[in-house]
């Protein structure tokens, strides 16, 4: 004969355990994006004047990886999956420490762009030093090497204008499109982002590599069309990849990283 009475004990809660994660990033993440930037490493899409070194086609998917994993995790990927990059892709390697340090500062810039209260001034202070980065980079050219003060700002477009578009509200902008559900509006917030983030990384490295091989004023002059086109490639590169990754990402449902902005 059965029994009707409930059973007797203590009631157990049973609870699924995620994926360990840094920064609210999980680590699969992490180390799946920074297979991706290596894999990338050996695309090459341009020359570096005065170094020798080709770029990388992985320098469009670094603000990419700062909006999916945030500043941290972002940073992380992206630096390590650079410096497996200069290992193994050598030829597209640049500077090697200046390229992992661009590529981990521009997908940390990537991640400040938050949409909510936290974190929300860690921009100021990334504004900060690359302002005295530029600051550096121009009067360096100007009263040590003698290059003329409007081909320096020429020359320097991208990086000036990238500098104001970040400590402006359109950095804010740019973070809600990605964050939109309209497909337009998330590819433009990307295209227009990439340039800014892009132009950021570019900051930083500019300043360290023209101390290092101070070109005269002629390369200066060459450059002036050449670094914005070079932008211009891995804006459209970022924002056509990063179109499809988003797009695949709100599709199939994956877990969300807690710092992600798209």
């Amino acid at each position: 004969m059965s029994s009707s009475l409930p059973p007797d004990g203590q009631e157990r809660d049973v609870k699924t355990l995620g994926s360990a994660s840094l920064d609210g990033a999980p680590l699969a993440y992490i180390v799946v994006l920074a297979a991706v930037v290596t894999a990338l490493a050996f695309i090459p899409f341009s020359i570096i004047l005065g170094s020798g070194g080709g770029m990388p086609l992985s320098q469009s998917v670094f603000p990419l990886i700062g909006w999916i994993l945030g500043p941290i995790g972002g940073a992380i990927a992206s630096g390590i999956g650079t410096l497996v990059g200069v290992l193994l892709a050598p030829y597209t390697a640049g500077v090697p420490f200046v390229s992992v340090l661009s590529a981990a500062l521009a997908s940390f810039a990537a991640g400040t762009m938050v949409l909510t209260s936290r974190r929300q001034y860690w921009w100021i202070v990334l504004t900060i030093i690359l302002t005295i980065e530029l600051l550096l980079y121009l009067s360096h050219a100007i009263a040590q090497n003698g290059v003329a003060i409007s081909t320096a700002i020429a020359g320097s477009f991208v990086d000036w204008s990238a500098l104001l578009l970040f400590a402006l509200p359109t950095r804010t902008l740019f973070a809600r499109w990605i964050n939109s559900a309209n497909i337009a509006l998330l590819v433009a917030g990307l295209f227009l982002g990439s340039w800014m983030i892009s132009g950021l990384a570019h900051i930083n490295s500019a300043m360290i590599t023209y101390y290092l091989f101070n070109w005269p004023e002629e390369i200066w002059i060459s450059l002036i069309p050449i670094i914005p086109f070079e932008n211009l490639i891995r804006s459209l590169a970022g924002a056509v990849i990063g179109a499809g990754v988003i797009s695949g990402l709100r599709v199939i449902g994956l877990v969300k990283p807690k710092e992600a902005i798209y």
